[in-house]
């Protein structure tokens, strides 16, 4: 249960997947704060804003005071510091503007802007809050990104069931929507563990005629390397070369899945597996992870992947061969050598996984095989520097 929810907050766009409370500074501060003088360096609307310490604070009385003081105010300003809010998941203060902006009528709300407050409503009053919200919208602000953001905000519960109602109902609205939609039940299924239920919503995208993105890809292929159907994993790779919108990220993406089955020796269910199953994290949930990693470092994302790679290591399960393979692999791909070294350090200071050199052989060769020679070059170069020997098997 806890590895797949650290599944989902790690999906979830742009978030933590340890996301650090909002902590008070005490209310003498917090009242000091929102009693800084106009002329004090930084007093823009959003420094104003952001001393605000405790939730309590009302930021709505902070936006009618500056405007009071005759400043002006613009939406994309306010746009702007909503989404700073967000991030810090300082979510009431970010409804507050949210209000502010819909109370006045000067200014125009946008689909985006409903879809945030749909988000909002559920991170502040909960799921039942913005299903009355959406509910209670006029039918002009009942949009694709509305629907999708109640979708998501289902997905996040892990309330399948209303996710799957809701579903239904969104394919039979009539509205044009994006990947985004569908990522979001294929998120939900792969989160709870229900993987084989991710190739019919792939078929209602296509049906739908809606273009896949490279997270649509990653969740197909991720539900189907858990179910070790490496067949399909290469067709699916074969779909993704010829797709028109493929670029230098899902090159990337596609040499570091063909990396991960060559070297991990995956195989299809029905062939005798010489992969491990580790206590705890399931084998499936371990392969998601892993294919977490690959898309994010498909997209060069390496923040993302040292979150992921951090937040792994901080469960106390179990690591297998596999994900300390695949982590190595990203690195690689990328051209990170000090962190390579530092997770051959972690394998071989695991107390848990033992070290195993074969494994780093066939990751030699499989980065080879994908066009990957110099890195695979350097990579061995950097094993003999540690004295982990890659013997021949």
């Amino acid at each position: 249960m806890a590895a797949r929810l650290i599944f989902l907050g790690l999906r979830r766009r742009g978030r933590n997947c340890n996301p650090s409370r909002f902590l008070s500074a005490g209310a003498a501060s917090s009242e000091y704060a929102e009693q800084t003088p106009s002329g004090f360096e930084g007093d823009d609307l959003r420094s104003r804003i952001f001393r605000l310490r405790l939730p309590k604070r009302s930021a709505t009385h902070v936006v009618e005071r500056w405007v009071g003081e005759g400043n002006r105010l613009s939406i994309s300003e306010l746009r702007d510091i909503s989404k700073e809010l967000r991030k810090s998941q300082r979510y009431k203060h970010a409804l507050e503007i949210s209000e502010w902006m819909l109370t006045h009528k000067e200014f125009e709300l946008s689909d985006s802007d409903y879809a945030t407050r749909v988000d909002l409503m559920t991170k502040v009053f909960g799921i039942d809050a913005a299903e009355r919200y959406f509910e209670d919208l006029p039918l002009s602000a009942k949009t694709s990104e509305t629907y999708t953001a109640l979708l998501h905000s289902y997905a996040g519960a892990r309330l399948t069931g209303k996710a799957e109602e809701f579903y239904e109902r969104i394919k039979g609205s009539n509205l044009s929507f994006t990947a985004v939609t569908y990522n979001e039940m294929m998120t939900l299924y792969i989160s709870v563990g229900q993987v084989e239920k991710v190739s019919s919503i792939v078929e209602d995208l296509k049906r739908q005629k809606v273009a896949p993105d490279i997270f649509t890809y990653n969740l197909w292929i991720s539900s189907c390397a858990a179910t070790l159907n490496v067949d399909e994993v290469r067709r699916i790779l074969s779909e993704m070369i010829s797709d028109s919108c493929s670029d230098d990220a899902w090159a990337r993406y596609i040499k570091l899945v063909n990396v991960y089955i060559t070297a991990n020796r995956l195989v299809n269910a029905e062939s005798s597996s010489p992969i491990e199953a580790g206590k705890g994290i399931s084998q499936r949930e371990w392969i998601t992870y892993d294919f977490l990693v690959i898309l994010y470092a498909g997209l060069g994302n390496k923040e993302k992947i040292d979150q992921i790679w951090n937040s792994l290591r901080m469960t106390k399960q179990k690591m297998t061969s596999r994900n300390f393979v695949c982590i190595l692999s990203s690195y690689l791909m990328l051209g990170h050598w000090k962190e390579v070294g530092e997770v051959i350090d972690q394998w071989k200071q695991s107390s848990t996984t033992d070290f195993d050199a074969s494994a780093c052989n066939r990751l030699l060769s499989a980065l080879a095989d994908v066009g990957l020679a110099d890195n695979a070059n350097d990579f061995h170069k950097l094993l003999i520097q540690r004295n982990c020997f890659a013997t021949d098997e």
